[in-house]
């Protein structure tokens, strides 16, 4: 390279992977959305877009038709020569690699529109001399092909184009929209799907060729650094330009007065060849680090996280006066030098080579616990660092402790990002020294309620990536060092620490509330006709139905209390069933209410193998009984009863075993599942077995269970009975049960929360199968429905608040 006469050799790549060209990839990713769009609208909205679009021209259409031609011939005129005179420029430059990308993104969008369900059309534009001039410069206009052309090679060019003319040309293309609706025309679908094409044609060509932004401008970085000083006479490339800046080695030679500054001053000092460390941060890491502040904004409480800048220059200059607030204090390992801001949007920071080693495991704990003690007076002076990562702590050597890279590091911060130092400082600790040393030692420096406020944020959310991704295995350390915490400090539990804007029961809750109105929905309609069947009700038989229907919950409750070994207070536990009503309607196939059981009994303080078999044990034992039930009312019913109306075909029942057996098989291939298998599903099952043994030892713990299971399935029948009963039918309770446990026992395998509309359909099915008619079956299986299923979800939302208030869940 080549500054001001002088050659300076630079030794590495500056060009930055394509994959981390942030800029590009956002502008392909938004022309995508773009494409998508416009095809979206034009198949789903077309007819409505062309009436509005004829309204807003009556309305913006005042100009006569002779000032119309006129308008649509200067804006033609315009839009024919716009693609010629950005060529010509490239030309007179000499830009031969980007004439390259012009002419391919041109031909590129040209070809796209050339081709049809016939084939490849070529474009039909009539050259010669037309009677009417707006008539030839329609040809143009209102092509696809023409405006996808322009399009293309606008968005090619115009990183090189200066600021005002890219701006100018941007707008006459993209004011065709609004010159068509002057004129009192409708803008063609075609030609708005040319403009997006040709954008995203654009894009994808500039992410291949480049940007001036890759330009690294060196030249200027030598200049800057002149004026300071220093003057450079080699360059190496350290780290290229990826996630964060492009960071070189820059060796100088600096003036006899700053020489003696930086050798006397703190926080730095010139090495003996007079090294120094340049970073340099482009348009790619602007664009990712909004993204970044954009994601943190949304996601993380704002305390949590520095506050976002306005813009790169005003994060680069942060961080630049950090290091100096740092510095100032004696505890940092590297001294700022320099900020500026360069051409095409580049900013330069320089500063001294960092002084000192990592921190190392040979380190002893006198060592460690002067890094805890600094880390202390950091935080006296209300400095937060934010990146305690092991190489950013640098021992030197008279043992004095001190800090570099302070990207997040904050001043006047709040008590968590203090509390955040004191968690990534145990973890980095940790994965050197061992948890027993490293709590040890932040124990006796910061105290017993430091160390425990910061235990709380040993979790993935709390811990920042670049800490933890730094770390080997973090998950097991964090979690290592919690226990350590809880054994030295003598506390028995640590509280994890909620640094998102929304926690997990708040985003489950939503999605659930969300379920709920999803499935009852398609009901609401039919509230109307339900209600005006109302009037024919007898009230006594529905009281009848509801009362049963809150007597399964008594069973349901008996049964899982007697599989839990009596370990849990029966009352709470007769109100989770009611709230397991909630989660299990609003997550298919009622998953919610299985994991809701199994948490209020952990919470209830079985441990989870035991909580998760005691659940197990109660399906287990509700699907033996359901089953021998059926078996019983099948044989009661007697020869009259017809269960083909239920049962599917051989050949169904066939591919279904067969599919099941398939994956099953498929599975045991996969070394994670086998894995989870023998890790997760081992031990619930060995525990199921216990279960088992004690209950063939206690024949009155599995009565107790058998009953509530019974009471579960004959309430649910019963109260269908009862609903049939209320509006004046007539049918054995024998039959009704088989409905109740066939049609269900169908329905549960439906994708859908709680299995609604499948769990209708079915007993519908059902009782017609059986001679009863749709009249009395539509409002009968309604009000079962809603004794059974919606007063018990609209009564256990409160109640699941209640309980999760009280943390039994």
């Amino acid at each position: 390279m080549r500054v001001d006469g002088r050659e300076i050799p630079v030794s590495g790549s500056l060009l930055q992977p394509r994959i981390r060209r942030t800029s590009d990839i956002l502008r392909v990713m938004l022309s995508v959305l773009l494409v998508a769009i416009v095809i979206a609208g034009s198949l789903i909205t077309r007819p409505k877009w062309e009436a509005l679009e004829k309204s807003v021209s009556n309305i913006l259409g005042f100009l006569t038709p002779e000032q119309s031609n006129l308008v649509y011939i200067l804006y033609g005129i315009a839009i024919l020569a716009l693609p010629f005179a950005i060529l010509v420029r490239l030309v007179l430059r000499r830009q031969w690699k980007l004439l390259a990308g012009f002419l391919s993104a041109g031909l590129i969008a040209l070809g796209l529109f050339s081709i049809t369900g016939t084939g490849f059309t070529a474009p039909r534009w009539h050259l010669s001399q037309p009677q009417q001039v707006n008539t030839f410069l329609s040809q143009f206009l209102d092509d696809p092909r023409w405006i996808a052309m322009l399009a293309a090679v606008l968005t090619v060019a115009s990183p090189w184009l200066p600021k005002r003319a890219r701006r100018w040309w941007w707008t006459l293309l993209l004011a065709f929209v609004p010159i068509h609706l002057f004129v009192s025309l409708v803008v063609p679908a075609r030609a708005a799907l040319g403009l997006a094409v040709g954008w995203l044609v654009g894009a994808v060509i500039v992410l291949v060729v480049g940007t001036p932004a890759l330009e690294v401008p060196l030249d200027a970085a030598v200049r800057v650094l002149a004026q300071r000083g220093f003057r450079v006479t080699a360059f190496k490339v350290l780290r290229p330009a990826a996630r964060g800046p492009l960071v070189l080695s820059a060796s100088t030679t600096p003036s006899a007065e700053l020489g003696a500054s930086l050798n006397n001053g703190n926080g730095g000092s010139a090495s003996p060849d007079n090294e120094l460390i340049i970073e340099m941060y482009g348009a790619n890491q602007r664009s990712r680090g909004a993204l970044q502040m954009l994601k943190r904004w949304l996601t993380i409480r704002a305390s949590e996280s520095p506050a976002p800048f306005a813009s790169m220059r005003r994060a680069v200059e942060h961080r630049a006066l950090m290091g100096f607030a740092i510095a100032d204090l004696g505890l940092a390992s590297n001294k700022p030098l320099t900020v500026a801001a360069l051409e095409r949007g580049w900013m330069v920071y320089a500063h001294t080579v960092t002084q000192g080693r990592s921190l190392a495991a040979s380190d002893s704990a006198r060592t460690l616990t002067k890094v805890w003690e600094t880390l202390g007076v950091m935080h006296q002076a209300q400095i937060s660092h934010g990146d305690l990562r092991t190489e950013e702590i640098r021992i030197m050597p008279d043992e004095t402790v001190l800090f570099g890279g302070f990207v997040q590091s904050e001043f006047g911060a709040y008590q968590a990002r203090f509390e955040s130092d004191v968690a990534q400082l145990l973890l980095s600790a940790t994965s050197l020294f061992g948890a027993e040393m490293t709590v040890r030692t932040a124990l006796e420096a910061l105290g017993k309620e430091a160390v425990l406020s910061a235990s709380a944020r040993l979790t993935r959310t709390a811990m920042p990536a670049h800490v933890r991704k730094a770390v080997p295995d973090a998950g097991e350390l964090m979690k290592a060092i919690r226990e350590e915490v809880l054994e030295q400090t003598g506390q028995d539990k640590i509280e994890a620490a909620q640094i998102t804007r929304f926690s997990r029961n708040q985003i489950i809750q939503l999605v659930l509330l969300i379920g709920l109105v999803y499935v009852a929905y398609p009901y609401i309609s039919q509230a109307p006709t339900f209600a005006s069947e109302l009037g024919n009700l007898h009230w006594g038989w529905a009281a009848l139905g509801l009362t049963v229907s809150a007597l399964t919950y008594v069973g349901a409750a008996m049964a899982l209390w007697a599989c839990a070994s009596e370990a849990v207070r029966f009352r709470n536990l007769l109100i989770m069933q009611v709230a397991n009503t909630f989660a299990a309607t609003t997550t298919p196939a009622g998953v919610g209410g299985l994991a809701l059981s199994v948490r209020f009994l952990q919470k209830s303080g079985l441990g989870a193998v035991r909580a998760t078999a005691a659940v197990a044990l109660q399906q287990t034992i509700q699907v033996v009984t359901h089953v021998v039930l059926l078996l019983i009312f099948g044989a009661l019913a007697g020869v009259s009863t017809n269960l083909s109306h239920f049962v599917p075909s051989a050949t169904v029942l066939y591919l279904v075993a067969g599919a099941l057996l398939g994956l099953l098989g498929a599975t045991m291939f996969i070394p994670k599942v086998r894995k989870w298998l023998v890790h997760e599903v081992r031990p619930q099952l060995a525990e199921v077995l216990e279960q088992l043994k004690d209950l063939a030892r206690k024949p009155w713990r599995l009565a107790m269970i058998v009953a509530g299971c019974a009471t579960t399935t004959l309430g649910m029948a019963l109260a269908l009975w009862a609903s049939i009963e209320a509006f004046g039918g007539s049918t054995t309770f024998v039959t009704v049960t088989i409905v109740t446990m066939i049609g269900g026992t169908l329905a549960s395998a439906a994708p859908t929360p709680g299995g609604v509309g499948a769990v209708e359909a079915a007993l519908i099915g059902g009782l017609a199968a059986f001679g009863v008619s749709a009249t009395l079956a539509v409002p009968a299986v309604l009000l079962y429905r809603v004794l059974t299923c919606w007063l018990p979800v609209f009564c256990g939302w409160p109640l699941m608040r209640w309980l999760t208030s009280r943390d039994m869940i």
